[in-house]
């Protein structure tokens, strides 16, 4: 099972790699660009701006979703649909970094194992 809060080896994300701006592309079609996001060990995630596709919601995606890093085109393929991101929780600002609860809850949204 993929940890899915740490980048995936196979993904071809290099630490230090400046992400914020690259185009995110889900399993079926194009959802936002990067507008945050970290590589802190066991807790890693990326922040996607939908901008006009789900009204200008932002979404936290968890880095072990993350498929492939295209550094070159600046793209980031996640394995998930634009269905389930769509519906994942609420995105909070003020609330993803340590509340293990909300954490838990996008574990059990995107259906992998979390820690």
């Amino acid at each position: 099972m993929t940890d899915l809060w740490n980048y995936n080896p196979e993904s071809r994300y290099t630490p230090g790699t400046r992400l914020v701006g690259f185009k995110v592309e889900a399993s079926d079609g194009h959802i936002g660009k990067v507008d945050e996001h970290t590589e802190d060990v066991g807790s890693s995630y990326i922040v996607v701006d939908t901008g006009p596709w789900i009204f200008g919601k932002h979404v936290l995606i968890p880095a072990g979703t993350i498929v492939r890093v295209d550094v070159k085109e600046e793209k980031i393929l996640v394995s998930l649909t634009k269905d389930q991101i769509k519906h994942s929780p609420e995105y909070d600002k003020d609330k993803h970094r340590g509340d293990a609860a909300y954490r838990d809850q996008l574990g059990q949204h995107y259906g992998r194992g979390h820690v």
